[in-house]
């Protein structure tokens, strides 16, 4: 067994992060805004606040103040001191990069998928994920596990077109290095890829697939002005009159087909949507409790 030495494991954590988020950036599509090595300015101000301190720009933050913010903020959030070698940093980055919640939520969903936990997904790392930790005897996989399920929120979200490139290296660097150190391995170099420091936030999560608009075509709601309604309001009025006008016959048969085919494409639609909205909701961490 890995003999964990906690200052070691920050230390070489934090390198790793400050690589991957670079320098200053203010990139109006990165929902961070204004962001120096990983921190932002609505952090950095907390931090100056919580310390009786003036507000300044996040880009003058020095090295004390942005070690303090890492650790009290995002490793001692997730007990970086009482995980595994490798677990840690892959929690602490996905953290960083995604808020504390959302990385803890995919532990726990890794840990679910393993069988060892059976608790809620809550984004707490309380006594029951460390209880569910203390069984995991394949830290590699419960590495790649996190980092699968954290690529699948990364691509739920409006900003993978513009920053999945980067986000995609980072996860990728992230793995590697990650199940390195989980082995006992010094793991392989992080570069910095553009685009990777971009905050990744739930708030900008994809809308899902509004089941309203098939429930107007498969006749839900008759009555009320749905499309489908409508058809058959339509249909039932003249259907007595087709007996004596041709075309009023042939009217009445193009209202079934009509309705027959907004039906069938309805629930298509249905099935589809419902699909689609159940698999945001699986990558975004939103089905429930367990």
């Amino acid at each position: 067994m890995q003999v964990i030495d906690p200052a070691n494991e920050f230390a070489r954590s934090l390198a790793k992060v400050l690589i991957i988020e670079g320098g200053y950036s203010n990139n109006l599509k990165d929902p961070g805004g204004a962001t120096m090595k990983g921190v932002t300015q609505r952090v950095y101000d907390e931090y100056r606040r919580s310390h009786g301190l003036p507000l300044m720009p996040v880009k003058n933050i020095s090295n004390s103040e942005l070690e303090a913010i890492y650790r009290k903020k995002y490793w001692d959030e997730i007990k970086g001191d009482k995980l595994a070698p490798g677990v840690s940093y892959v929690v602490f980055d996905g953290s960083v990069h995604s808020g504390v919640a959302q990385s803890v939520k995919w532990l726990q969903r890794a840990l679910q998928a393993m069988g060892l936990y059976q608790g809620l997904i809550d984004g707490i790392l309380g006594q029951g994920t460390l209880l569910a930790l203390g069984g995991v005897n394949d830290n590699d996989s419960l590495i790649a596990r996190i980092l699968d399920r954290r690529m699948a929120f990364l691509k739920a979200l409006k900003t993978w077109k513009t920053f999945g490139k980067g986000w995609a290296a980072r996860v990728n660097s992230v793995r590697a290095v990650g199940q390195a150190w989980a082995t006992g391995s010094v793991g392989p170099e992080i570069e910095y890829v553009a685009g990777g420091e971009a905050k990744a936030l739930i708030s900008d999560a994809k809308p899902a697939p509004v089941l309203a608009v098939a429930d107007a075509t498969t006749g839900g709601g008759i009555g009320s002005g749905t499309l489908a309604g409508t058809l058959q309001q339509a249909q039932d009025q003249l259907t007595p009159l087709s007996t004596s006008s041709e075309f009023i016959g042939k009217v009445v048969a193009g209202l079934i087909i009509a309705s027959a085919v907004l039906t069938i494409g309805g629930l298509a639609y249905r099935w589809y949507a419902k699909r689609k909205k159940d698999e945001l909701q699986d990558a975004l961490d939103l089905q429930g409790a367990h």
